[in-house]
C-alpha cells in the first residue's frame, strides 16, 4: 500500500507531541506513578489507537484496519513480556518507583528508534529475498519452544555481557545520585546505576524486537501499518507497566500464551505460500489465547491463595 507522505509526517509530528506532552507537562518532575494514573493512561493510548484504528478504516478500508487492530493487539501482547523483565531489572538494582518513568521513557525513546530500524529492514528483506519470509517464521517457531522451556530461567544483570562492557569504560557510582545518568566525582565522569538500568531496558527491547517484529510481518508486510501499530503499542507501555507491575506474578500462565502465540504466528509464516491464514482469524486466534491464559492464570493463582489461607486457619 502506497502512503502518501503527509500520513508519515502527521503520525509523527503527533508521536512527538505526545512524548514531549508526557516528558515536559505531564511527567516534568520525578513522582511515584499510582496505578489509578497508570490506568488512566492506559485507557488514554488505548482509546487514541482505536481512534487511530478508525482512522485507517476510513482512510484505507476495512482490510487495513483489520491489519492494524491485529498487529495492535499481537504487539501489544508480547510487550507483557518485556513488563516481566522491567520489574526483574527494578528490583535487582533496587530502583524506587519515583524513578522508573524516566528510566522507561527514555528507554522507550530508543525502542521506537530500534523498532524503525528492525521495520524496514524486515520489510525490505522479504520484499527482495521473499524465502527470508521461512526463517523469520521458524525462528518464531523456536523462540515460542524457547519459551516454554526456559521460562523459569534466573536473570542475572550483572552478567550482561553489556554492562560488564560498558563498567571497563566508564566508572559506575556505588549508589544512585537522584533521578542523573551522569554526574562528576574527583572531576572524572562518572555513571550511576540508574544509567546500567537503561543499557538493559534498551538491551531487553532490542532483543524483543527480534521476536516482535517478524511476529508482526507475518500479519502484514505494510510499512506503515506495522510501524503505527509498533509505535501506540510502544507508547502505552509504560502506563501498562506501572499497571500491572504490582500483579504480574499473577499471570503465570500467561509466558506460555505467548510461546504459543508466537509458534501459531511462525507456523502462519511457514505456510504462507501454501495456505494464507485470514488476518481476521489471526486476531480471533491470538485473543483467545490471551484470554485463556490470563483466565487460567488468575483462577491458578486464586486457588493457590486460598488454599494458603486455609492452612494457615
Amino acid at each position: 500500500m502506497e502512503v502518501n507522505s503527509t500520513f508519515w509526517i502527521g503520525f509523527n509530528l503527533f508521536v512527538l507531541l505526545m512524548l514531549a506532552l508526557d516528558l515536559g507537562v505531564f511527567n516534568r518532575k520525578a513522582h511515584v506513578v499510582s496505578v489509578k494514573e497508570a490506568l488512566t493512561w492506559s485507557a488514554v493510548w488505548i482509546s487514541l489507537s482505536l481512534v487511530f484504528n478508525v482512522l485507517v478504516y476510513y482512510w484505507f478500508g476495512e482490510h487495513k484496519a483489520v491489519e492494524f487492530l491485529t498487529g495492535y493487539v499481537l504487539e501489544k501482547t508480547l510487550s507483557v513480556d518485556n513488563i516481566f523483565v522491567f520489574v526483574l531489572i527494578f528490583k535487582y538494582f533496587q530502583i524506587p518507583s519515583m524513578y522508573q518513568h524516566k528510566i522507561l521513557f527514555w528507554g522507550i525513546l530508543g525502542a521506537l528508534l530500534m523498532r524503525v530500524i528492525f521495520i524496514f529492514a524486515g520489510v525490505a528483506l522479504i520484499e527482495k529475498f521473499h524465502w527470508t519470509i521461512y526463517l523469520f517464521g521458524v525462528f518464531l517457531i523456536y523462540t515460542g519452544y524457547k519459551m516454554f522451556t526456559e521460562k523459569d530461567k534466573e536473570m542475572e544483570p550483572e552478567k550482561n555481557p553489556v554492562i560488564r562492557f560498558f563498567r571497563k569504560i566508564i566508572p559506575v557510582t556505588n549508589q544512585l545520585e537522584g533521578d542523573k545518568f551522569f554526574v562528576k566525582q574527583a572531576g572524572k565522569l562518572h555513571a550511576t546505576p540508574l544509567f546500567l538500568v537503561l543499557i538493559l531496558i534498551e538491551v531487553s527491547d532490542l532483543i524483543f524486537a527480534v521476536d516482535s517484529i517478524p511476529a508482526i510481518l507475518a500479519i502484514t508486510q505494510d510499512q506503515f501499518i506495522v510501524y503505527t501499530s509498533n509505535v501506540f503499542a510502544i507508547l502505552g507501555l509504560r502506563s501498562l507497566y506501572f499497571a500491572l507491575a504490582h500483579v504480574i506474578h499473577r499471570f503465570v500462565f500467561l509466558s506460555t500464551g505467548l510461546a504459543i502465540i508466537l509458534i501459531f504466528v511462525g507456523l502462519k509464516m511457514v505456510m504462507i505460500d501454501v495456505f494464507k491464514v485470514p488476518t481476521f482469524i489471526s486476531l480471533l486466534v491470538i485473543a483467545f489465547i490471551i484470554t485463556v491464559s490470563i483466565v487460567f492464570s488468575l483462577i491458578k493463582t486464586a486457588k493457590e491463595k486460598n488454599d494458603a489461607t486455609d492452612e494457615t486457619v
